[in-house]
């Protein structure tokens, strides 16, 4: 069985206690590999790795940062097959998907911040005849990465990257529930040459290895995606001891659609937008909204083309659908189905558990459903259920469906379906997301801002605006003779 260790000071380690937990295969449901159970002890020793080695990072050439991290993309694209192959075993996501986007992705991921900190640009101020002001970007230090399982190397490098680009010495903590692509990550930057102490990835629990990031004096920033209460426990902790904070948190997603958009677009982008990795994607679209005109042809279309995707083993290149993260989050999402049915839902299609034969009989799967009938208040309709479930519910005009749109507390993103460019101004002024897909959904451009508003987080992730967070302003002013 595999052990897996944490990685600190350059080294492949086993945590100080001794202690492991188990690693479940979502599609067996199976024990397959250990999780170190690592806690505030072990922290402290990343921490005190990356303190001896962030001034030598941190001053570092940016053309050494960018060789170091270029070699990182090489080798994770040399193992993309590998990598692919363990986020599906580990996560029950189709392989065809970790294959073709999240790999991929942790590659742009790398290659996007080694060469964004060579065009990351500081201001100069001139007082005419006065006196001359600049700035300078320097690294925070000792930061630390908290990444969530239902992307987990996309994720894990999306923070990381821009973080080691920027100079900083970066504690990481990828979910417990799935370790196995952190973990082989740990292996690839010690191929790679990363100087002792840079990265330091120590597994465990949120409980534990989470809340001793959140306490701990020496790191200075957190940059957090995940859930909403998580983000306001570590919030909690953390402001008061001034830490910068980035923090993506849930959503509760709208897809707007209007008769007078491009159908046949619409409705093979709307299947992706629903149930896309299990529909385990903070950025899925959960509640639809049906202009009434077009809603029954949309309702009928919609069932049909989800009753033909595929739920089975992820393993096998006709699998649209695979496993449920694990049996908790399973269990948490029937629930959910079951509230929908008592507050009045109908399910049109899904709706139930799948059992597969053979090694996968025990695997968490659970059929692509649809349900309608529900009020836009319900609780169904207000509370991040994270699954293969979406409501649909028709609307007659542009004030009402905005007013179902921002109802959550969440502001995540949107995505809206019109011809009108008059419309599409109107909405996108208006629709409370930090994110707006129009015509689209999930069409992303790594310069750009990423994050939400409300509930759904602080601050901004991409581009410039990662970096921005992961270093500190000085200003120096300068006064002529």
């Amino acid at each position: 069985m595999n052990k897996i260790r944490n990685y600190i000071n350059g080294e492949l380690v086993s945590p100080l206690s001794k202690k492991y937990m188990d690693n479940i295969n979502p599609t067996t449901g199976k024990v397959y590999a250990l999780i170190p159970d690592s806690d505030a002890s072990d922290i402290d020793l990343a921490t005190q790795s990356a303190i001896q080695a962030k001034k030598e990072w941190g001053n570092s050439s940016i053309e050494y940062r960018f060789k170091i991290l270029m070699k990182i993309a090489d080798l994770i694209e040399r193992d993309i097959e590998t990598l692919a192959l363990a986020e599906s075993i580990d996560n029950g996501k189709p392989l065809t998907l970790a294959r073709n986007i999240d790999i991929p992705r942790a590659v742009s991921n790398f290659q996007f911040f080694a060469t964004a900190i060579k065009h990351f640009a500081s201001n100069a101020h001139e007082l005419t005849g006065e006196a001359i002001n600049y700035t300078l970007k320097k690294p925070i230090g000792v930061v630390a990465c908290i990444s969530p399982w239902n992307l987990p190397l996309y994720s894990f490098t999306w923070k990381i990257a821009p973080a080691l680009a920027a100079g900083n010495c970066v504690i990481a903590k990828p979910s417990e529930i799935t370790p196995m692509t952190a973990y082989l990550l740990s292996k690839i930057c010690m191929e790679a040459g990363l100087p002792k102490g840079v990265l330091n990835i120590v597994h465990g629990l949120g409980s534990k290895v989470g809340n001793a990031i959140s306490e701990h004096i020496d790191i200075k920033a957190i940059s957090f995606t995940g859930g909403t209460e998580t983000g306001r426990q570590i919030a909690k902790t953390a402001a008061p001891m001034f830490k910068k904070l980035s923090l993506e948190l849930g959503g509760k997603n709208p897809n707007i659609i209007f008769a007078d958009c491009n159908y046949e677009a619409m409705l093979k982008t709307t299947l992706k937008s629903s149930f896309a990795n299990q529909g385990q994607i903070c950025l899925c679209g959960s509640r639809i909204f049906i202009e009434r005109t077009l809603y029954k042809k949309f309702k009928t279309d919609f069932v049909e083309k989800t009753k033909a995707l595929i739920v089975g083993d992820p393993l096998m290149e006709q699998t649209d659908i695979g496993a449920i993260v694990s049996k908790q989050h399973q269990d948490k999402i029937m629930s959910y189905i079951e509230l929908a049915k008592k507050e009045g839902g109908r399910i049109l299609c899904g709706g139930e558990k799948v059992k597969l034969d053979g090694d996968n009989a025990e695997g968490f799967f659970i059929s692509p459903t649809i349900i309608e009938g529900l009020s836009a208040s319900c609780r169904t309709n207000q509370e991040e259920i994270f699954g293969p479930v979406v409501t649909i519910m028709p609307f007659d005009t542009e004030e009402e469906v905005l007013n179902y749109a921002n109802s959550t507390v969440y502001g995540l993103s949107a995505t809206l379906w019109t011809d009108s460019n008059a419309r599409i101004n109107r909405f996108t002024n208006t629709l409370e997301a930090g994110i707006i897909w129009v015509n689209s959904w999930l069409l992303r451009d790594l310069r750009t801002p990423f994050g939400g508003v409300k509930d759904s987080g602080i601050g901004r992730e991409g581009g410039f605006h990662a970096l921005e967070f992961f270093t500190e302003t000085k200003n120096i002013c300068i006064k002529y003779e």
